[in-house]
């Protein structure tokens, strides 16, 4: 990774690639078998991390960081830090699931009820086949029990670790037990299992490019999303705006 990659919003340091640019620096931590840990950030993400040093410290431990979310591209764009689009942490699942298959790679599925678990595997013995399904796990496991899904995460040796768990728990658990498993790439991806197995859909193709997958799910689920997204929206766009007047004060003063 070198520095003319990278794009500094909010604090986070961001790959400025494209999603075809981020399954090649998959592959080639998998072909080298350097592990790398890949964070995503969406603007709620960095609204919650302001308020919890424990998920800050995760996302700032990871090896590479994307832009999830589209208002971190806005975002990116109002601070002088341009990224190309961002690389959707759903659409990197499913372009790695596809590398797997063409390159015969395996895979460690951890997280999401058991039967949605069930339901991924399937699919992805379907969509993918010659991905090799190393490993699989439930995400509902105690503080406890952490270290043991570490250890048979590594026992397993999987090319590629895909946690479907909800932030900070995921962030917390790929940064505190990475050595232990050893995988070469491991990925959070939150509630992409969901979507892979038809539990939660997904917003069409047009709001994602609006930026509008979270107002598509206030839409699903009103009552428990709406004040939400009211909340994170706003508190991200105030980040903004408030780095955007500081950066700008500091440029005058230099």
């Amino acid at each position: 990774m070198t520095d003319t990659l990278v794009r500094e919003v909010l604090g986070y340091p961001i790959m400025a690639v494209t999603p075809a640019e981020a399954v090649d620096l998959c592959e080639d931590a998998i072909r080298s078998q350097r592990p790398l840990q890949i964070g995503v950030l969406n603007a709620a993400k960095i609204v919650n991390a302001a308020k919890d040093p424990a998920l800050r410290d995760a996302l700032l431990s990871c090896d590479v960081i994307f832009a999830d979310g589209q208002a971190v591209v806005w975002a990116s764009r109002i601070l002088g830090q341009p990224l190309p689009g961002r690389v959707a942490g759903i659409d990197l699942f499913e372009d790695l699931l596809a590398l797997a298959s063409r390159r015969r790679y395996s895979v460690y599925l951890l997280g999401a009820t058991r039967e949605v678990l069930d339901r991924v595997v399937d699919v992805v013995a379907e969509q993918y086949p010659d991905a090799v399904v190393a490993g699989h796990r439930d995400g509902y496991f105690s503080p406890a029990e952490a270290a043991d899904v570490a250890h048979d995460i590594g026992a397993s040796a999987p090319d590629m670790l895909f946690v479907a768990m909800t932030s900070p728990k995921k962030e917390t658990f790929i940064a505190a037990n990475q050595d232990a498993m050893h995988v070469p790439l491991t990925h959070g991806v939150g509630g992409s299992f969901d979507i892979l197995a038809g539990k939660t859909e997904r917003a069409p193709e047009l709001w994602q490019r609006l930026g509008m997958e979270w107002a598509f799910r206030v839409v699903q689920e009103p009552r428990r999303m709406f004040m939400r997204y009211f909340r994170t929206n706003g508190a991200f766009i105030v980040m903004v705006f408030r780095e955007y007047f500081r950066s700008r004060t500091q440029s005058r003063l230099n």
